[in-house]
C-alpha cells in the first residue's frame, strides 16, 4: 500500500493507494503499518509535510517527491525551462493525459490558486494561466481598499452585484469562469467536441463547474491520482 501526500499552499492531503483505488484519508488516520512507499507531490511549506517524514523514517518506509520533466514517456511539457511548472499542475496534466487518452483537455483546479492547463490530443502540453484563487481575490480587493468589504455569508453567483459582498464575491467567481471560458474556447477552435474533455479539481472546483459546464468532470483526488501515473514511468524507467 502507498501513501500519497499532496502538499499544497494551505493544506496537507493524505490518501492510500492500493491496486489502483485510491482513498482520501486524514493524517490521524495513516495506516502506517501497511505502507510500503510514500509518493509526494510539494508545492506548500517543508514544515508541513515533517511529521509524515519523521514517520516514514522511523520506519524505513522510502519517500519520494514527483517531479517535473521536458517529458514523461510521450506526454510533452510546454514549458522550456520545465523546472519552473509547479508539480501540482504536472501532475493534474499527467492524471488528465491517461484519464483522457487522445483528447484536448482543459483543466480548472482551484483553490489557493487558480490553475488552468490546457493538453492537446496529442499528448502536448500548451502551457496554461494562473489566476488568484477566489479567496485570495476577495482579501487582496478588501485589505487594499478603505470602503470594499465582503462576508462569509454571501454565496459566490456570477450574476450583478446588488451590494458590495455581492459585487466583490460575483466579481471573483465570473473572472475565474471567464479566463476557463478563455481557455475552452480556444481548444475548441481545435477540436472537435468529441475530442474535447473539460476537467475540474481543487476546492472551488466544483463550484466553477457549476457556473461554467456542468458536462465537464470534477475530480477530488487528481494530483494523487497524477502522483500515481508518474510513479509508474519511474518504476519502467
Amino acid at each position: 500500500m502507498r501513501l500519497l501526500v499532496d502538499v499544497g499552499n494551505t493544506a496537507v492531503k493524505v490518501a492510500t493507494e492500493q491496486g489502483g483505488q485510491i482513498t482520501m484519508i486524514s493524517e490521524a488516520a495513516i495506516p502506517w503499518q501497511n505502507i510500503t512507499e510514500v509518493l509526494i507531490a510539494q508545492v506548500g511549506r517543508n514544515d508541513d509535510l515533517a511529521p509524515i517524514l519523521r514517520q516514514a523514517r522511523a520506519r524505513n518506509i522510502p519517500h519520494l517527491s514527483a517531479s517535473v520533466s521536458a517529458t514523461l514517456g510521450d506526454l510533452i511539457c510546454a514549458y522550456p525551462e520545465f523546472k519552473n511548472l509547479g508539480i501540482d499542475r504536472w501532475l493534474t496534466v499527467v492524471a488528465s493525459y491517461h484519464l483522457f487518452p487522445n483528447k484536448a483537455c482543459v483543466i480548472v483546479d482551484s483553490g489557493t490558486a487558480t490553475k488552468v492547463d490546457v493538453l492537446d490530443d496529442k499528448g502536448r502540453h500548451q502551457g496554461g494561466w494562473i489566476l488568484p484563487g477566489l479567496d485570495m481575490m476577495i482579501e487582496s480587493l478588501v485589505s487594499n481598499t478603505q470602503q470594499v468589504f465582503s462576508d462569509e455569508h454571501t454565496k459566490f453567483d456570477v450574476t450583478l452585484g446588488t451590494n458590495t459582498p455581492n459585487a466583490v464575491k460575483n466579481a471573483a467567481l465570473s473572472a475565474t469562469v471567464a479566463l476557463a471560458q478563455q481557455a475552452i474556447t480556444q481548444v475548441k477552435q481545435n477540436a472537435a467536441a468529441e475530442q474535447f474533455q473539460l476537467i475540474f479539481a481543487g476546492g472551488y472546483g466544483e463550484l466553477i463547474q457549476q457556473h461554467l459546464d456542468s458536462s465537464g468532470i470534477y475530480f477530488d483526488d487528481l494530483v494523487m491520482q497524477g502522483l500515481v501515473f508518474w510513479r509508474k514511468y519511474q518504476q519502467n524507467a
